[in-house]
């Protein structure tokens, strides 16, 4: 397939890119700094800075793509509104050029964060154990209370751009290797799911591509 990645270069990001290759996809990465990117051969390089890019930007990059994947996400505080920003400016782009599949990245606790589009949200998720419930989760979302405003803002434009769209939210990430070995839910997290891989959220992302059951869907992800 012909892929786009977006934010390639970052956690998740990287992992796509690889495994893309490694499948045997032709893939084109959007980065920001593509000296980060290394020697990448046969990977076509767009430049662009999602805190700042609209969608005239962006054309090229996903023009006849198959899907989009992005794993675009605010870094400290100066990078909240990226998630928000860059994905509005990514989706204007998909439209103006028929691109029809795009598959982001977001956060477990974010379905019960307000936004726009949903001031009222539940006010707890489903999936979730009393531990995750009444601790881990509260405490996440004072901590990264900015970042997780920014994704569910992201969300919004995702779920109402018409598109052909996934969203996956995995908990706390890791560095562990790839084991393809992990539990996916749709519309809810999953009970005593606290940890992934970010490889492992690559697989499910590039999985998914052509599953019809996740498309118009929100997947919980964990090990």
């Amino acid at each position: 397939m012909r892929l786009t990645v977006v934010a390639a270069t970052g956690g998740i990001g990287r992992h796509l890119l690889a495994q893309a290759l490694e499948a045997g996809h032709e893939v084109t990465a959007v980065v920001r700094d593509p000296a980060k990117l290394g020697e990448r051969p046969g990977v076509r390089v767009v430049r662009a800075d999602l805190a700042t890019a609209g969608a005239p930007e962006l054309r090229d990059a996903v023009a006849g793509a198959d899907a989009v994947l992005s794993g675009l996400g605010a870094v400290g505080k100066a990078g909240v509104g990226v998630a928000e920003s860059g994905t509005r400016a990514l989706v204007g782009a998909m439209r103006e050029t028929g691109a029809r599949r795009l598959l982001v990245v977001s956060a477990a606790p974010i379905g019960t964060v307000p936004s726009p589009g949903r001031p009222h949200p539940p006010r707890h998720d489903p999936g979730e154990g009393p531990v995750m419930r009444y601790v881990l989760t509260p405490l996440v979302k004072r901590v990264l209370r900015a970042h997780y405003a920014d994704l569910a803002r992201m969300e919004d434009v995702v779920l109402a751009s018409g598109l052909d769209w996934t969203v996956v939210r995995p908990p706390q990430l890791t560095d562990k290797p790839l084991t393809r070995d992990y539990r996916i839910a749709y519309g809810r997290n999953l009970r005593g799911g606290s940890k992934i891989s970010r490889a492992d959220v690559a697989h499910c992302m590039l999985r998914s591509i052509d599953d019809p059951d996740t498309v118009g869907r929100v997947l919980g992800i964990a090990d």
